[in-house]
This record gives structure tokens, sequence and C-alpha cells, in this order.
């Protein structure tokens, strides 16, 4: 096969940033989705819907000439959210509220600190048919960090999900083979995004001859039997897994220090990596429903009427990219091959 026709993507989970940082996020996005679910950790956090729009307004005026790209926002939920907030962020047009447990990742200190004390927030976006997105982490000192999605869980997401059989809930970026068999056994309310680098990468790409820092994001990669099972999951072409990149930009001198930050920029190849790991499995055939069709299907969204064309052309994926001001930074699979590429990039 030299080449494949989508319907146009959609990405289920990314972070654009804000400020200066859109100019260069926003348009790596759009150049092959119609859509994306747009994270609110800013600092401060999006956590209503005069705020949400706002920060649509300023992705808006990001986009490249002529681009119908869409965002779709979500508010960042604390322990002040109220059901007023959600109500009033449905009538505004949000499309989903995002749940971090406080600490888990970048720009989440303001987040829930006691997720029970959530449920009447819970109850309202289950009335107001409003998804919630999970960050599925504990982050009690004690759990081993590669224990976290699993201990999740059992002790926080089971629990929402009995309690609320009636909300949607997108188990965002799962990492390990106990969440990709949670998803699959739990109700029709219940799907998942992957990500590109927990579906080509596994722990030893983070530590093995030395820290990489640009290969380190949270959830942090697992070894390789979670790895498999990811691509296990994606190659049954289940509905319940769908496209979500977790793109998150920063720059370099960022990441490449004594604390580095959790992220990986995947937005500028992002189509391109996906279609290498189900060309990797021999299942091209299902990357459509992947990235098209589920995760519209799941959020009760018509699917994209327009199509994109991948051509197998080999091309290496650039050292650097800079910001607006100079900033370099470095992309997911920096300086690797590979093997797709969207047509109108050629």
């Amino acid at each position: 096969m030299q080449s494949i026709t989508l319907r146009t993507p959609d990405d289920w989970h990314l972070h654009f940033r804000d400020d200066d940082m859109l100019a260069e996020t926003v348009p790596a996005t759009a150049r092959c989705f119609a859509r994306a679910i747009v994270m609110p950790n800013l600092v401060p956090p999006v956590v209503n819907a005069e705020q949400a729009m706002a920060y649509r307004q300023r992705i808006l005026a990001a986009r490249p000439v002529g681009s119908q790209f869409e965002p779709l926002m979500t508010l960042y939920l604390t322990n002040q959210t109220s059901p007023q907030d959600i109500a009033q962020a449905k009538a505004a047009g949000v499309t989903a509220c995002k749940l971090y447990p406080a600490g888990a990742t970048t720009n989440s200190d303001a987040a829930v600190t006691g997720i029970s004390a959530l449920y009447p927030v819970f109850e309202a976006m289950q009335k107001a048919g409003m998804p919630l997105l999970i960050h599925g982490e504990v982050t009690d000192s004690h759990i081993d960090i590669f224990d976290r999605e699993k201990i999740f869980i059992e002790t926080q997401l089971q629990p929402i999900v009995e309690a609320f059989p009636g909300l949607s809930v997108v188990f965002e970026h799962i990492t390990t083979a106990e969440a990709a068999q949670f998803v699959t056994q739990a109700g029709a309310n219940v799907a998942a995004t992957i990500t590109p680098q927990h579906l080509l990468l596994n722990r030893n790409d983070l530590l093995v001859g030395g820290v990489k820092p640009h290969n380190y994001c949270l959830p942090v990669l697992k070894r390789n039997t979670h790895q498999q099972a990811l691509r296990e999951v994606v190659a049954s072409g289940n509905p319940k897994f769908f496209l979500g990149t977790d793109s998150a930009p920063h720059a370099r001198h960022k990441k490449e220090n004594a604390c580095g930050c959790a992220g990986c920029y995947s937005a500028w190849s992002a189509i391109e990596l996906y279609a290498e790991v189900f060309d990797q499995l021999g299942v091209l055939d299902k990357l459509e429903g992947f990235a098209s069709h589920y995760g519209p299907d799941f959020y009760g969204l018509e699917r994209n009427t327009g199509t994109i064309t991948l051509v197998k052309s080999s091309w290496q994926v650039p050292e650097l990219v800079a910001l607006p001001d100079g900033t370099p930074m470095v992309p997911f699979f920096a300086g690797q091959t590979l093997n797709w590429k969207l047509e109108a990039s050629l």
C-alpha cells in the first residue's frame, strides 16, 4: 500500500498552552485534525465558562488563514467547582470537564484533592450529558510511580463508574494492561484515549543508556508488556479506544534540566506517528476507525466530512522546531525516520 485516505481525524486530548505558543501549536494540530479536545491546565487554570470561551477565542485567532479547525473546550475541575459551574459551562458550549488529581502532571497544583467531594459535580455532569475526562493516577508519595494508574482504577475510577452509570467517562492517555482491560470490560459509557508515545515506546526508551528527557511524560512510560497490551487493543479495532495525542509542548531548556517538564510534543507529526504504529501492526485498515470514527461517535458528534491522505514516503522528524520568539522545542521522535507523510506536507 502506497497511500491511505482517511476521513479527517480529530485529536481527543492535547495541550496548546497559551499566548505566544499558540502560533506554533495551533497550526501544527490544524494541519491534519478538524477538532481537538483542549486541556484546561493553564496558569491560572480554566475553571469556568467565561475563561473557557476567552481561551477559545485566543485559539481561533491562532488558526492558519482559511482553516476551519474547531477547538473543543474543557473545564478544569477543582474542589471549588459547583453544579452551577457545570450548568453554565454546558450552556456556553463547553464540551467536557477534566479531572486532575492534585500534583499528577504539569500545572495540576490547583486540582482535586478529594475526589469523592466532587460527586455532586459528577451528578450535574451526568444530568447535563457532559463527559468526564480523567487523568487516572493516584499521587500518594508512597505509591510507586509505575503503579499509580493501576491503583487509581481500583480506588477511584471503579467507584466513580459504579456511582454514575449514565456519566460518559474518558480514561485519558492510558498506559497499562490493567487500564486496557478495565475499559474493555466497562459499560458503553467508558472509553479511553491512547497516545503515540505509549504505543511506540516503553520505559527502556526513557531510561536505558541515560535518561531521555524528551521521552518523559506523565503518566510515565511503562514496561514493554504494557506497551504490547495497548498495541493489541488498538489493533483489535475496539471502538472504546481512540486517538488522543496528549501533545504537550515545552521549550527545550525546560525539558533538559534537573527538574524537566513532563510531556511529548507530538502534534508536529501526530497522524504520521499513528500511521507508523498501525503499519507496524499490519492493521492500516483499522487506523480510520481509531483516528476518525470512534471519538466523535463516543462524544455524540457528527463525523467529519472531509478527508486527508497519507503517502508512503520516508522522512525525518526535525531535530528542533522554533517558537515565534525563536525559543527551540524538541518534537517527539526528533531525528527519527517515519515512513508515512501527510500528502499536503510533501
